[in-house]
């Protein structure tokens, strides 16, 4: 799709090593603007960068906060190369009509398998086996090792992760049981559970799949903990800040718990190499992992296409499937018309403005789109080509206008 504005002008900005695969969707489509780089930026270089930047590309550790989208003049889309968008002000960027997409569902079966193994490792000690085999002891034991047959596993938040858990679970013999504060549909035989309590009361395994958010902030803490029993095994592959890590420390130190596999810790550092501490370091039967649950080349793979092509469409058609942001319109391309994106805040009138203001310049509408969420509204308008141009300038006189782009 030739749009109006030249894709070899398009500045793409990737940061935190995103795959490849990213990197050749977009240059597949005729992008050449594109500058990659391995690490995250701080505050003051991301001010810096964005300015001249009309795609920015990011994962975890990079933060754009409200401070840094005011300087992002040109930004017409984000792309966060991963499952959450936890660390972009969404209103900011929602205010300024940037269109911010993610890829929920990409590294789904990567968590959720790496989960499984954390289950069988710690049923089965065996971290504390392989520590010994390299110091040159041999401890060939059964005591308080277990198969995962026939064990129930309970699992906090029963969302795109959690339910795969739950398959995959079953699929070994294991009993699953659920909690998610939605009604969510059982997969299998998986129970839903009325409350956390009687969830963490029930499980042999507890798994959290929750996402971070002010009501999930240290959801697992003393009290929470409390409820289980004292054979139970704890897995967090989720987000670090919602478990309190002193009150689980204690927890396993006081043998309140059988074991833990965490991944994900309320403070992490910012590169490979970087210093990691961590209260939960030399303990008994704990796996310790680097947030490497979707750290597979084939889930990398799937994210980097995955959010491209959802950027892609958005600068070739105005699709805005998958976007945190924009409203939601997915249409195809009209031939013999030159199409018009404007989005507005939320406010009486405005598509009436529209459509008198192109009526009394003569101007023909030959298709028109219209998706609202609280505070923004996002009008795609066709019209004949040759008046293209004049509807472009009267869109940007009208009330509540936030961007207007020609697009093709």
């Amino acid at each position: 799709m030739q749009t109006s504005f030249p894709k070899n002008k398009i500045k793409i900005l990737l940061l935190e090593n995103i795959n490849p695969d990213a990197i050749q969707a977009f240059q597949a489509h005729g992008y050449v603007e594109i500058q990659t780089l391995k690490g995250a930026m701080s505050e003051e270089e991301l001010i810096a960068a964005i300015k001249q930047v009309h795609v920015l590309g990011i994962r975890s550790k990079t933060q754009l906060t409200e401070n840094v989208l005011k300087h992002a003049e040109r930004l017409l889309a984000i792309g966060c190369f991963c499952i959450g968008t936890n660390q972009v002000a969404l209103a900011a960027a929602r205010d300024k009509g940037i269109a911010v997409f993610n890829a929920p569902y990409s590294n789904t079966r990567s968590v959720a398998e790496l989960v499984i193994g954390a289950i069988i490792m710690l049923f089965r000690k065996v971290m504390d086996k392989n520590k010994l085999a390299h110091e040159g002891i041999w401890m060939k034991a059964s005591d308080n090792c277990h198969e995962v047959r026939g064990k129930t596993l309970g699992i906090l938040g029963y969302g795109n992760i959690g339910s795969q858990v739950s398959v995959l679970a079953e699929a070994m013999g294991m009993k699953v049981l659920y909690y998610d504060i939605q009604k969510k549909l059982p997969l299998g035989n998986a129970r839903a559970m009325p409350d956390m309590k009687s969830l963490m009361e029930a499980c042999d395994v507890l798994s959290i799949h929750v996402p971070s958010l002010p009501h999930t902030q240290n959801i697992i803490n003393e009290a929470t903990l409390a409820y289980c029993k004292p054979s139970t095994l704890f897995i967090n592959y989720a987000r670090g800040e919602v478990v309190a890590i002193d009150a689980l420390q204690k927890a396993l130190a006081t043998k309140k718990l059988r074991g833990a596999a965490v991944d994900v810790f309320p403070e992490e550092p910012q590169s490979n190499g970087d210093a990691f501490l961590s209260p939960l370091q030399s303990m008994e039967n704990v796996l310790l992992t680097p947030h490497i649950g979707g750290s597979t080349e084939e889930a990398q793979a799937n994210i980097g296409i995955d959010v491209s092509t959802k950027i892609i469409d958005f600068i070739e058609t105005g699709a805005t499937h998958g976007s945190h942001t924009i409203p939601i319109v997915d249409l195809p391309p009209l031939e013999k018309a030159h199409r018009i994106l404007h989005i507005h805040k939320n406010i009486p009138g405005v598509l009436s403005e529209i459509n008198n203001l192109l009526a009394n310049n003569g101007i023909n509408i030959l298709a028109q789109y219209l998706k609202t969420n609280d505070s923004i509204g996002y009008v795609v308008v066709d019209v004949d080509t040759q008046l293209s141009s004049t509807a472009y300038e009267i869109l940007n006189q009208v009330k509540g206008t936030i961007k207007v782009r020609l697009l093709y």
